[in-house]
């Protein structure tokens, strides 16, 4: 017996949404531009980029105090 359970974090809202601007859109129920339709794609992903960066921001300046005290943990 094969017992994987598989889960996906964070984009699952992002698809999910983006499938009812997509069926709203193509239905004519929504007039809105291509960019908003696919929105929740793009904006997951810029959210996530900007967040990395942050993070990595945040121990890169963690880093240097460490050594500049003459510390090296």
């Amino acid at each position: 017996m094969d017992n994987h359970k598989t889960s996906s974090a964070g984009s699952g809202g992002a698809w999910i949404l983006f499938l009812i601007f997509l069926i709203l859109k193509l239905t004519h129920v929504i007039n809105w531009s291509w960019w908003w339709v696919t929105a929740p794609l793009w904006g997951s992903a810029i959210i996530a980029i900007i967040s990395i960066i942050i993070i990595v921001t945040i121990i890169n300046k963690n880093d240097k105090k460490i050594t500049k005290h003459g510390r090296k943990i």
